[in-house]
């Protein structure tokens, strides 16, 4: 195979993967929109809120903002009357990083009952934390909080799922601040499609979790 040749497969490959990086965006965002909600006026009330980790500080050693918006987010439904339980979703695959318990701590501080949140501490990714909000805290209706973005990607999983969830957008962080987060973000949405066509299951699922 010559190398012109070689080169037109290659370009032709590139293309195709962007037209799929572009639809599944797009789809993400058309699926999910209008199931989200930017103010607590607007929102409907459930029961229980879900909020995705995110780790609390950057490598820096500086405070994430996604995760300091994340749970002002929740903060602000709990104190509208818009959720009363809470289940802090995160990772805790490491003996010394605990995102769910971190988020509980932050939440606590912020006014909400300590007893009126649980955590999932195998929250390892947007989809195990979505499945198990049915499959082991057995909800099936909830809103989950995070930034938009995080939000529509969360709630398509939700509708996959036949899971009844609204989203609340937390505030989001600035494009030079989230630049690196949007593109990983374009290609989990293109990885999200590929899991559901493979009916890629929770990492960890176990004993089922009763919520007041």
């Amino acid at each position: 195979m010559n190398f012109k040749k070689l080169l037109k497969i290659a370009i032709a490959f590139v293309i195709l993967l962007l037209v799929i990086i572009v639809l599944a965006d797009w789809a993400v965002s058309r699926l999910s929109k209008k199931y989200l909600y930017d103010s607590t006026e607007q929102i409907p009330a459930n029961r229980v809120a879900m909020v995705l980790g995110t780790s609390k500080k950057l490598q820096s050693g500086q405070n994430n903002l996604y995760f300091v918006y994340r749970i002002k987010a929740a903060a602000d439904l709990y104190h509208a009357g818009k959720a009363t339980i809470f289940v802090v979703s995160g990772d805790n695959s490491q003996k010394d990083y605990n995102e769910s318990q971190d988020m509980k701590d932050d939440l606590v501080k912020a006014g909400v009952p300590a007893d009126s949140i649980f955590l999932d501490n195998a929250g390892l990714r947007t989809l195990d934390s979505v499945v198990r909000m049915k499959e082991i805290f057995g909800q099936n209706k909830f809103t989950i909080v995070s930034q938009k973005f995080h939000n529509e990607r969360a709630v398509t999983l939700a509708l996959h799922y036949d899971i009844d969830a609204i989203g609340y957008n937390a505030q989001d962080v600035t494009a030079y601040y989230g630049f690196k987060t949007m593109l990983r973000e374009k290609l989990a949405r293109v990885k999200m499609f590929i899991d559901l066509i493979l009916n890629k299951q929770p990492k960890f699922l176990g004993e089922k979790i009763k919520l007041p």
